[in-house]
């Protein structure tokens, strides 16, 4: 099924039991635009969520954290959510519900081995548990991604079709879990499921800097709403990440510093105020550290 508008779960006479028994008989692609929808609690399929513009909240397991362009976020099956748009502007949203079923068989056929395939091929398989934290979008999920929307456009909603397209588009997702899974090795703890804990909190910590760059977050924030010690996140944060939580955050601020001076032409001293910096001159200097070059040079080259 195929959506281009968001339900209003406000709307008087709104079925919401009728709305989502859906998400359990097929696979599910919403792209559509939208300045406000807000849906308080939802117990999903596994879903893919990213926004080709704007931005999408989300809460889970507590925390809040914002998809924008060129993030994705997966939701495992069960998981309770919450989602709001409210911006000034359109948010194009984007995502995908995968049928329990269906992902289920992609699963098995990912992960088995061609003979155990051959023995049963119609045996189900099981569901796999991915992080549920905010991912990039690779070049080539990317295409992916263009490639399934055009198909949309330009065809209509043909299932059979659509379908070919998720197959891959959860091949992918197996492969950006399989990145987040090795990470879980580098955590500095003994025992397995240690690592795997530790690395669910450092994601949280991670998923807070994206999500709220411009509002300074602090350590003991951070380790607060990490549930870790001060000395702990930075220490595992730099082994697994290669870097401490205040140089992600820089990195992530000037990311966007240099997006909006490729994409607009708002003034060097609002885009640093935007992406969080105390003022102009610092945020020149850090700039020009990571980039060679002064932003308005750097506005010039593109």
């Amino acid at each position: 099924m195929y959506f281009t508008s968001l339900p209003d779960h406000t709307r008087p006479g709104f079925d919401e039991t009728l709305h989502f028994s859906r998400f359990k008989q097929h696979n599910i692609v919403f792209n559509a635009r939208s300045r406000f929808s807000h849906c308080d609690d939802h117990v999903g399929c596994l879903s893919f969520k990213t926004v080709l513009s704007g931005e999408e909240w989300y809460g889970v397991n507590n925390h809040r954290l914002a998809v924008r362009p060129g993030q994705f976020l997966i939701l495992n099956d069960d998981q309770h959510y919450s989602c709001h748009i409210d911006e000034e502007v359109h948010t194009q949203v984007f995502s995908v519900f995968f049928k329990k079923d269906f992902a289920s068989s992609v699963f098995r056929d990912a992960l088995q081995r061609e003979e155990t395939l051959l023995d049963d091929p119609l045996e189900s398989g099981k569901a796999l548990e991915f992080f549920q934290t905010l991912n990039n979008i690779t070049p080539a999920l990317q295409t992916q991604l263009g490639n399934l929307i055009t198909a949309m456009d330009s065809e209509g909603y043909k299932a059979a079709v659509v379908d070919e397209h998720l197959v891959f588009l959860l091949h992918s997702l197996i492969s950006a879990h399989k990145s987040e899974a090795n990470r879980v090795h580098d955590v500095n703890a003994l025992k397995a499921g240690t690592r795997a804990e530790i690395y669910k909190r450092l994601c949280i910590a991670r998923d807070i800097l994206h999500s709220s760059y411009m509002d300074n977050p602090d350590l003991e924030l951070l380790s607060s709403l990490a549930c870790l010690s001060v000395p702990q996140l930075v220490r595992q944060f730099k082994a697994v990440f290669h870097i401490t939580p205040h140089q992600y955050l820089i990195r992530i601020r000037l990311k966007r510093a240099a997006e909006l001076l490729k994409q607009t032409g708002k003034p060097v001293h609002e885009i640093a105020w935007r992406c969080g910096f105390e003022n102009a001159s610092a945020f020149c200097r850090a700039f020009k550290a990571e980039f060679g070059t002064q932003p308005l040079g750097f506005r010039k080259q593109c």
